[in-house]
């Protein structure tokens, strides 16, 4: 039996690399049974009939899973999020960040569309979240800025790029490797946000590694208890252990290391702002399962 990792998944068709060539597949029917799908991402142990598809017989364990988009088993992730065309949205980054960081993702915020010039404190925002102990990578398509430093990062590991829709994410990938030709659409100015121009997730090998073009969304769904959110941010889980009460979710407790740390300046208070919207929308998400 071979081994080998989904690259794609299109139309009931799984795609394995095995590392020499890359083969067609179908599931087999007791996946659907036990209701498993196979997604990108996943190891499989599959038997290759030479006659056209073979078969996955198994889907390896995964050590982390996105539902949306549906990949498992990733390193890291860009976010891409616009200067300007959409406008940069602060509480959305907070809220990828904070999905991204509860599966154990290493995030890496990167600032598309640098080359338009505007008054929106930009430089400011940015070195916000570098002083959090994010990694910010400024961008620009057009002029070929921060090209290198993303490829740099690709090396061994696999990387999902995503982020608000009309960001440049295609146009991004286009720019790192000229043979991709993937489709980029014009920003919907009546909409305020870009059409969804990538319609299947797929990883692509790039740089030594693998990249996931995944399709762009506007809004991001929670899911997660509020404890695990608590401690979701990698910052505030190091003050965390400064909490007085196991449990706290830094909201309305007392002798709070992270609230503590907002006070000092340690951890942003927009950040901390925004955290304490999501705590409540994940609350009342649970109010509404438990009764």
């Amino acid at each position: 039996m071979k081994k080998g990792r989904i690259v794609k998944a299109l139309a009931g068709f799984y795609y394995i690399d095995d590392g020499k060539e890359v083969i067609q597949c179908r599931a087999r029917g007791k996946f659907r049974k036990d209701d498993i799908k196979p997604v990108v991402g996943d190891y499989v142990d599959f038997e290759d009939q030479h006659d056209g598809d073979g078969y996955i017989m198994k889907i390896g364990e995964r050590y982390n899973f996105l539902v949306r988009p549906p990949v498992a088993n990733v390193d890291q992730a860009l976010l891409v999020f616009s200067r300007q065309e959409p406008e940069f949205s602060t509480m959305l980054l907070d809220k990828f960040l904070l999905l991204i960081e509860y599966h154990h993702i290493k995030p890496i915020i990167v600032v598309s569309k640098m080359d338009l010039e505007c008054d929106d404190h930009i430089e400011e925002t940015i070195d916000a979240y570098q002083k959090a102990g994010y990694q910010v990578i400024k961008t620009s398509s057009k002029n070929n800025v921060g090209l290198e430093e993303i490829k740099a990062v690709f090396k061994d590991k696999v990387t999902v790029i995503t982020g608000q829709s009309g960001v440049g994410k295609s146009s991004l990938l286009n720019a790192l490797d000229i043979h991709l030709n993937l489709e980029t659409n014009q920003i919907s100015k009546a909409l305020g946000r870009g059409k969804h121009t990538t319609r299947h997730v797929e990883l692509l090998k790039m740089y030594d590694g693998y990249v996931a073009d995944t399709p762009g969304f506007s809004s991001l769904e929670l899911y997660m208890e509020p404890t695990d959110a608590a401690r979701a941010y990698h910052d505030f889980d190091e003050y965390s252990q400064n909490c007085k009460f196991r449990g706290c979710l830094h909201d309305s407790e007392p002798q709070c290391g992270v609230k503590q740390a907002v006070e000092e300046g340690l951890i942003s208070k927009e950040r901390y702002e925004h955290y304490l919207i999501y705590l409540q929308e994940l609350k009342k998400k649970k109010e509404k399962r438990y009764g």
